[in-house]
């Protein structure tokens, strides 16, 4: 019989035992005996600490827009895992979810034990595959030298950024971050670099001298322009747009954008037909959710993702835009905070306390979540007033009371906490796999 949509998200959740196992031999193995479904489809491959998700999301837009059928895979979800398996946008189905769990753990080699994000991938490459995209925009998990989506020999490379994270896994110091981050640069492939520190981007340059792979780094090769996404200008190396209207939120975006449209660029120039209209329309219709989201007003409820130094500095200057608005001049900010416990709390607190009038920490109903005890340790005194509500949706009910009709309320820390909150204003149930 087959298995049920339910027994199969079991099946998932069980995998996580087998914890982060970076390697390509596994996944290596387990496609093998699918035989390939990566290779039945051109792909475009983003890596970096922030902004891959965004990038991501902007390359598959357009890429539809142009006509094409695209796969995009990314992680983590908000809310349900086939969030991170879509087609032209369409969340995989749950039978399909069935089914494939099936079919993979049936041609699963003995003796092999694939990861929860292993297999996921696996699921992805073959969805897309049986799907018969046209193309497939595919989202780095963790660092890029060992993540299992590193199996493919992609048209465009793209690295966003350069920033600490993961460290325990990637190194303590910017050059091994970048080093694993480059670890996606394939021989001959052109890649795309964002904003980078200037001993990552050396890095970054020596790994692709040595692939012999084409870079593109912004404010050298490519630039973009403005002082918001909304209203942009674009120069590559032969495309030219200005006017461009992009839906995303933040200065950063900005950079994010142009790393998109770098890749697509490069990817036309290795055949993709994409036409100024394409181009246009696909980035003014962009979606990305939990990413300067506001999903609320009176008062603005804003959600976003940040969980480490450099993107709490991202939100921090969003913030302060925000702030700075003339007409709610007294504006406050309550922060709504959860994190995991393998981050950066202080410096990560440090970038967001000062832009705070109100602070309530909160956890996620996952065994990674950091307890409130610790978050409230990482605060130091003097600060804005901090409470504690360890339950997310009475941390969100305390922030609602905190706030008047023309604050903000800011719900940040983890995407974790941002699905949880997704969840509760949907009403809907919470899949728990969300790393």
């Amino acid at each position: 019989m087959p298995s049920s949509y339910a027994s199969s998200v079991a099946f998932l959740y069980g995998l996580q035992r087998h914890g982060i196992k970076l390697g390509l031999e596994t996944i290596r193995s387990l496609l093998a005996a699918l035989e390939h479904p990566e290779r039945r489809f051109p792909s475009l491959h983003i890596g970096g600490t922030n902004g891959k998700g965004s990038t991501a999301a902007i390359v598959a837009s357009v890429l539809a827009a142009a006509g094409y059928r695209v796969g995009l895979y990314t992680s983590p979800h908000l809310v349900d895992f086939r969030e991170r398996i879509r087609v032209n946008g369409e969340l995989i189905a749950e039978d399909r979810v069935a089914a494939l769990t099936d079919d993979l753990r049936a041609a699963c080699p003995p003796g092999l034990s694939p990861t929860f994000f292993e297999f996921t991938t696996a699921m992805a490459f073959r969805h897309f595959a049986d799907s018969a995209v046209d193309v497939a925009v595919l989202e780095v998990g963790l660092g890029g030298r060992y993540d299992a989506t590193n199996v493919v020999t992609p048209l465009v490379s793209g690295i966003t950024t350069v920033s600490f994270d993961h460290e325990e896994f990637l190194g303590h110091d910017l050059p091994s971050i970048a080093f694993e981050k480059a670890g996606i640069i394939k021989p001959l492939v052109p890649v795309v670099t964002g904003s980078l520190p200037s001993e990552a981007a050396r890095v970054v340059e020596m790994v692709a001298k040595e692939q012999q792979a084409p870079l593109l780094r912004l404010g050298k090769d490519y630039s973009i322009l403005g002082r918001h996404p909304g209203d942009c200008r674009f120069s590559g190396r032969r495309w030219r747009f200005t006017g461009l209207s992009c839906p995303l939120q933040g200065t950063h975006q900005l950079d994010n954008l142009g790393c998109a449209l770098m890749m697509i660029e490069s990817a036309a120039e290795r055949g993709l037909a994409i036409s100024e209209q394409a181009v246009r329309h696909g980035v003014r219709g962009v979606e990305w959710e939990g990413r300067l989201e506001t999903v609320g007003q009176e008062p603005m409820l804003l959600l976003d993702g940040a969980h480490n130094p450099a993107a709490a500095e991202a939100l921090s200057d969003y913030l302060r835009q925000l702030r700075a608005r003339p007409e709610h001049p007294d504006r406050s900010v309550i922060l709504l905070i959860g994190m995991m416990r393998d981050k950066d709390h202080s410096r990560f607190l440090r970038a967001l306390l000062p832009l705070a009038d109100q602070v309530v920490l909160t956890q996620a109903g996952l065994a990674r979540s950091a307890p409130v005890e610790t978050l409230r340790a990482a605060i130091p005194p003097g600060g804005p007033p901090v409470q504690v509500e360890p339950a997310v949706a009475d941390a969100l009910a305390l922030a609602r009371r905190l706030a008047r009709p023309s604050d903000i309320i800011c719900v940040t820390g983890s995407l974790m906490i941002i699905g949880e909150v997704k969840a509760l204003l949907r009403g809907s149930a919470l899949s728990p796999l969300r790393g």
